[in-house]
């Protein structure tokens, strides 16, 4: 391979994120016709989103041993594996059980994170570093922009099986199209760890998580502030779609498209943020900014956004380049301030924290909808608390950050 280290690994980490993506990101579009097919209520998807959730979290508190074991580009390779597993599982007329492919899903995104950092922390030219990580994470919005586009049409021509199995298909050609990065890339593996499968069911993995933040002062509220853009971005991930189509009469596809806005916009939003941070410097502060923005954005999207047309897609674009164009900039700041040899368990940690808060996002926001039957007051509910969220990282964070 002619390319250098530092492009290389940004063409394989930003291949197998944005089909991570991809996979992930069209399960809460299909939301209105799995929750159909199982006999559930429309806002049961987060049902669903919660249990993707719940596998990423099992994955990051204790797969570091099997990242430690395989390598990064196997380990990512492990992952799209899993992602098909779940999606064959959800594919069967299985109803509640088939939770459990949710599950397996979330198994084999969780990986995205560490691996990801581990392979570009060691690639990457400092100056540009935010820069290269932001365009990695702008795979999550780019396979979601695709998903969009891709999958709403497939299920109103097909049927949602074969939208399934066409994912599946996508997910393990990718395991294939990344394999000649794996010597270069994997060449600089730990000590082999046999025991790395007896890890996911070792609690002490999960008090490591938690105490290997203290190892700098900035990481709790960088932690923190990471949850509450996670609960945000995951009700918008799982109710959006839903929200369109249960109380503005939108279509599967018109959904889709705005989903796509949406996710076009944050691929650009993560760019562009990743550019400017490398500018500015300062993290901490650009990212207590960009909370502040997102709230708004989302408060314009529910208020605005229900008189459809080009005042949706709008504000759908304003809430992508906001609300999910954060996370290329948190991640490399995790990588920044971390200890050199921790950079994989820290994004690791954080990330488990930032997906617990997915997983009672989507809960949260279920549980509200049911009771008060208003999609508009959960979301605003969801945006106060990260306007909350970073008003307070502001003022408690330590003179240097």
């Amino acid at each position: 391979m002619t390319l250098p280290l530092w492009a290389s690994a940004l063409v394989a980490t930003l291949i197998v994120q944005t089909i991570s993506s991809f996979a992930t990101i069209a399960i809460p579009l299909l939301g209105p016709p799995l929750m159909a097919r199982a006999g559930l209520p429309p806002e049961g998807i987060g049902l669903v989103s919660a249990m993707t959730s719940a596998g990423i979290c099992w994955c990051l508190a204790c797969g570091g041993p099997m990242l430690g074991h395989h390598g990064p580009v196997r380990t990512l390779q492990i992952g799209l594996a899993c992602t098909a597993l779940g999606l064959f599982v959800l594919s069967q007329p299985l109803g509640l059980p088939a939770l459990l492919g949710a599950l397996a899903i979330g198994f084999g995104a969780a990986p995205n994170t560490p691996a990801g950092s581990q392979i570009l922390m060691r690639a990457a030219p400092r100056r540009h570093r935010t820069l290269i990580f932001s365009i990695k994470q702008a795979g999550v919005p780019l396979g979601g922009a695709l998903a969009g586009l891709i999958v709403a049409p497939l299920v109103a021509g097909q049927g949602l099986s074969a939208a399934l199995w066409m994912l599946i298909a996508v997910s393990l050609l990718t395991i294939l199209v990344v394999q000649p990065f794996r010597r270069r890339l994997d060449g600089e593996r730990g000590e082999t760890r046999p025991g790395w499968a007896r890890a996911f069911l070792s609690p002490a993995a999960l008090l490591r998580s938690a105490s290997i933040l203290r190892s700098h002062p900035t990481l709790p509220l960088l932690t923190a502030l990471g949850a509450s853009f996670s609960v945000m971005q995951a009700c918008l991930m799982a109710f959006t779609a839903t929200y369109l189509v249960t109380r503005h009469g939108a279509s599967l596809a018109e959904a889709g498209r705005t989903m796509a806005a949406m996710q076009g916009a944050s691929m650009l939003g993560r760019i562009a943020m990743g550019w400017l941070a490398d500018r500015m410097g300062q993290a901490m502060r650009h990212l207590v900014l960009q909370a502040a923005a997102s709230a708004l954005a989302v408060g314009l999207l529910v208020t605005l956004g229900g008189q459809g047309g080009w005042l949706l897609q709008g504000c759908a674009m304003l809430v992508g380049f906001t609300a999910i164009g954060w996370n290329g900039v948190h991640i490399a700041e995790l990588a920044r301030v971390a200890p050199a040899a921790l950079v994989s368990d820290v994004t690791s940690a954080a990330s488990l924290f930032g997906f617990l808060g997915s997983i009672g996002g989507p809960l949260a926001f279920t549980l509200l909808v049911g009771w008060t039957g208003r999609y508009d007051l959960a979301f605003l509910l969801v945006a106060a608390q990260l306007a909350g969220c970073g008003l307070a990282c502001w003022l408690l964070r330590p003179r240097e950050a």
